[in-house]
């Protein structure tokens, strides 16, 4: 398998981006941008609409972040977080043609979409159902460049991804609690959420130094990780994520994208 992690202490921050849709706006992208260092774009099908696609493209590539693709079921309704069952040649193509919307705005600011990363309910399936991630890997290809996939280390999108050619980048969540086998708690759970701010911190310092960090029922888990995500959709996002950042590199771990 083809696999971005190294053993250096370095770190990518990634945030959910672009999650408005006309007047509505849910994240702060502006304040989040000038901490991350790759930013999980929207692209029409949970969130995001053409002019907020070229908004945050633009203002991503005057702050030097990378920009990358947030592919999700088409559910605005759902803000993309609804069971969906799409046959996979059409979700395929879905996922392609979100890539291929985002990149346009991407080149318009004289950069490029480097990377994809499913969102919600399509990240959840993708990462337990061989057969969706299959197909979510075909877009990926379909779109071109060899796009590395961002996603849940050891998940079925890594493996159909590293099948299809793609590189791969495993990334974790510090404000979120995982089950002993290293699957996100879903959220409907009680404790799934981590939301004392000392604790996403600490936790954000243990996960990049590659030290274990306590899984829902106690245990002691290891996340193998190169990039670290930042919910943009939490209140207090913006600040929570300059706490953590700094407290990353006041503990000596670098701050760098992985594309």
């Amino acid at each position: 398998m083809t696999d971005l992690v190294t053993t250096d202490v370095v770190i990518d921050l990634n945030a959910d981006l672009g999650e408005g849709f006309g007047r509505w706006s849910l994240t702060d992208d502006e304040a989040l941008l000038s901490v991350v260092t790759s930013a999980n774009i929207a692209c029409g099908f949970h969130a995001g609409d053409p002019t907020t696609m070229r908004r945050v493209c633009a203002r991503a590539a005057e702050e030097g972040v990378r920009i990358g693709a947030q592919v999700s079921y088409r559910d605005l309704a759902g803000f993309g977080r609804r069971p969906m069952d799409v046959p996979a040649q059409e979700l395929a193509d879905e996922v392609a043609y979100q890539i291929g919307a985002l990149d346009v705005f991407a080149r318009a600011a004289g950069t490029r979409v480097s990377y994809v990363k499913p969102h919600g309910a399509l990240y959840n399936r993708a990462c337990a159902d061989p057969e969706q991630a299959a197909a979510v890997a075909a877009g990926v290809r379909l779109a071109g460049d060899g796009l590395p996939v961002l996603g849940l280390p050891g998940s079925a999108l890594h493996a159909a991804a590293a099948e299809a050619g793609l590189p791969v980048v495993g990334e974790a969540f510090a404000d979120r609690t995982y089950t002993p086998e290293g699957r996100l708690v879903p959220r409907r759970l009680p404790g799934a959420v981590v939301t004392d701010p000392g604790d996403v911190v600490d936790r954000s310092v243990r996960i990049a130094r590659r030290s274990d960090i306590a899984d829902i029922e106690g245990g002691r888990l290891s996340l193998r990780a190169r990039s670290l995500c930042l919910h943009g959709d939490t209140p207090g996002a913006a600040d929570l994520a300059q706490r953590v950042r700094k407290g990353l590199e006041a503990s000596g771990v670098r701050i760098e994208a992985f594309a």
